[in-house]
Parts: structure tokens; sequence; C-alpha cells
């Protein structure tokens, strides 16, 4: 391995991160993140220096600042907070990454960040944007292939129900579903968002959830939509709206289990409507995308085909610096964002 170290003209003498500072009792706010400012560290053999472009902001990074049970640890506190990025290598003792090579990994709310290459992917962004690689054919688009495609599996003329149909995943996996000929309907919090979900995605309908004050009337207002009832439903909330949904699933109807942003910071929810899971005889799988490593780079290939073609649409919510962060993540749970969450470093 070569000890030869090649470096960008200008490396900063230091950098921004955005920690974990504590945790939350009940809902997460700005006060549980701190910026800090720190000195550029050195790379050893083996190893590079990536500066941050992109940041990418998900619901599964609020899940993670509680102490208590789930698919992954609790996030440190003190430490940078976790989030793929997207980004250049500006020094390098890698004997295969050089300077110049831009790279998507989980590098975290950090303007520079080490890596041994071991979980980085070297992109060619010659012909999707950046922050591409983050959202539609990034984790979260692959998040939508894998749920829409291996668990909701949609056949043409069904009828597909996406909840959080404006959100970074749900705004792939409607159009996921259109692709397969399906007449689709999202749940999405707003009129505009609904409008927007209809207009951009060429969905069937959407019902706006905020009109709605509990499950059952969710229920009817999806139910005068589907009539005949829903064949599969990509869940990204959980909470109320499953409640809703459920009873309106076909027998054997498939239930892709993706999100759960309805319960972080909430008080604890229950299921009424969860013997529906038995009487229609349906399965319901809760997936990691994680879990799924060796299909990426075919979800990736196919993903990247459609936006190419212009046949998935890109909607992306963008704030500026490395201290937008905590805000734009707070603002999940608020509904503030159109599609991917982004965070522009530079």
């Amino acid at each position: 391995m070569s000890e030869v170290l090649r470096q960008a003209p200008v490396v900063p003498e230091s950098f921004q991160r955005v920690v974990l500072a504590s945790r939350p009792l009940s809902r997460p706010s700005v006060e549980h993140f701190r910026v800090e400012t720190v000195e550029t560290p050195s790379i050893a053999d083996g190893q590079v220096l990536v500066r941050n472009r992109y940041l990418s902001i998900d619901p599964y990074m609020l899940g993670r600042m509680f102490d208590a049970r789930s698919y992954a640890t609790p996030h440190p506190l003190g430490e940078a907070m976790i989030g793929e990025t997207v980004g250049k290598i500006v020094a390098t003792r890698h004997p295969r990454l050089v300077v110049g090579d831009t790279v998507v990994g989980p590098l975290g709310w950090q303007e520079l960040a080490v890596s041994d290459g071991g979980n980085l992917d070297k992109i060619n962004d010659a012909d999707i944007g950046l922050s591409t690689y983050l959202g539609a054919i990034g984790m979260t688009g692959i998040t939508a292939w894998y749920g829409m495609h291996q668990i909701c599996e949609p056949r043409p003329g069904e009828t597909v129900v996406v909840s959080g149909a404006a959100g970074a995943v749900g705004s792939v996996a409607v159009q996921l579903a259109r692709e397969r000929g399906c007449r689709v309907i999202g749940i999405a919090g707003g009129r505009l968002k609904c409008d927007t979900v209809i207009r951009e995605f060429g969905v069937a309908a959407c019902v706006d959830y905020r009109g709605a004050p509990d499950a059952a009337a969710l229920q009817g207002a999806i139910a005068h939509l589907a009539p005949n009832g829903v064949d599969a439903f990509f869940d990204n909330v959980n909470g109320m709206t499953l409640d809703a949904v459920l009873p309106l699933m076909k027998p054997f109807g498939r239930i892709a289990l993706c999100g759960m942003i309805a319960r972080y910071g909430q008080q604890p929810m229950t299921l009424s409507n969860h013997g529906f899971l038995l009487l229609s005889r349906l399965r319901a799988q809760g997936f990691i995308v994680y879990d799924h490593r060796p299909l990426w780079p075919q979800a990736r290939a196919e993903l990247a085909a459609l936006v190419c073609a212009g046949r998935l649409k890109v909607l992306e919510t963008v704030s500026e610096g490395i201290a937008s962060a905590p805000a734009a993540c707070i603002g999940l749970i608020e509904g503030k964002n159109l599609g991917k969450q982004i965070v522009k470093l530079y």
C-alpha cells in the first residue's frame, strides 16, 4: 500500500459538525443538537479525507436520538449525527481512491470526514445531480424500490395506497407503483402536498390526513377513493394512518411497513384494527433497507434509468449550511419538507 499523500491544493484547517448533545424525553427539538468547530484530522495510510457537499436528512435519525429499543443502537452523545453524504475526496493515502473522486457514504453531519473507503461508493456525477444520489437513486429511493417491488409487488390494475406520499421515500414509491400500471392513492399532509403528488407524480388521488380528526375519518376518505378495496399499502407513517387502511385491505393484500414517523416523540399509540391482519389474511412485513445491500446495485441502476428517461421525477427541499441541519431534521416531524430533505454544505 502506497505511503504517498496526494492532496488537493487547499484543505481547511478546521470544519464544523453537528453532534447529538442530549436525548429527548418526548418530542425532539433543535436544542438536542450542538454545532461544533473542530480541527481537520490527518489521514493515515489507507484512508481518505472527504469534503462533503450534500447531507441527507431522514426520519430514522429522529428514532436514533432516543435511548430506546430499535433495530439499531441509540446514537452516541457527543458524536456527529449519522447520515449519508455525497462529496469529493480532497486528500488520500488510499491505493484506489484519488483526489477528485466523487463518493457517497454514511459520513455524518460534518463538513469533512475521514474514511478507509470501505463504506464509500464511487459515483459518476456526469449525468445525474450529486444530491440525487442521496434521494431518488440513493438510500431513500432504494428503500422505496425494495418495499414496493419486493413486498408490495404491485400488479397492473391494482389499487396501491402510499402514506407519506410527498416525502423522500413516498414520492418515489408512488411513481414506482404508477410505473407498474397501478391506480395509486397517496396520503399526505396539507393541500399543497396533495396537489403536488397528483400533479407531479401522476397519481389518481391524494388524501389530506390533516383534514381527518381520527382513523375512522381517514378511513372514510380513503374508502371513498377506493370503493373496491386496497391491494397493497406502502406505509411510511404508522399510527392512525395504518389503523385507517387495515380495514380497507383486500384479502391477501400486501403491506410494506417502512416508517413510523407518527410515533417519534409522541405518546404511545395502539392499533385498534390489527385484527384485520388475520381476518383478511394480510402479509405485513417490516423492513430496513440496509439489510438488503446485495440488491442495492440493481435498485440504483433501475432508478437511475428511470430518472434519466424522465419517468421518475426528483423532488427536493434544500437547506443551506451545516448549522441548518437540526432545524431541517425537526422539520420532518412537522411535515415541512416536500420530497427529499437535503442540506447543502457549500
